[in-house]
């Protein structure tokens, strides 16, 4: 018998710091549209890139960037204004959580609003955080409503 703990690799870096550089690069962009690959190589310079999880950083950036009309559509819906109204902070917030939300099936839906609402606690304006999540509450009831409507059991659909 050995006394040695089996430990799971963890992956090589953070993924709220690839989301930090994600929002970084989509606020760029928001403000002054660039190509991905410039706003890739812009965050690669930055002195937390080597704290990220690079793989994961690089899938969601360039997912919200092939998904930004069909995302900025589907939040659209849930806004009390127009998009162009919102901070570029909280519209960048919004299309990372929205992407995992909808394009990511491996991010549990509880974690990707969490993580836009943390998000927003330490980038946005002073309630922020709550818009963020009103808006993002309202997308997954629409998912989840969806998928109870094409059949899904409800055990796996009303899990709020």
């Amino acid at each position: 018998m050995s006394d040695k703990k089996t430990t799971t690799k963890k992956p090589s870096g953070n993924r709220r710091k690839s989301r930090e550089l994600v929002l970084k690069g989509l606020y760029q962009h928001l403000l002054s549209p660039k190509e991905l690959r410039l706003i890739v190589r812009e965050m690669a310079d930055e002195p937390d890139f080597s704290h990220a999880d690079e793989g994961y950083f690089r899938s969601l950036l360039e997912g919200v960037y092939a998904q930004l009309p069909e995302l900025d559509e589907r939040i659209t819906k849930f806004l009390d204004r127009a998009i162009a109204e919102l901070s570029p902070i909280e519209h960048a917030i919004l299309l990372i959580s929205a992407y995992e939300l909808i394009f990511d099936v491996s991010i549990p839906y509880r974690v990707a609003i969490n993580e836009g609402v943390e998000l927003a606690k330490l980038y946005g304006g002073t309630d922020g955080h709550k818009y963020v999540n009103a808006v993002l509450n309202g997308e997954i009831d629409m998912i989840l409503n969806t998928l109870a409507n094409f059949g899904f059991p409800r055990r796996y659909v009303k899990t709020r």
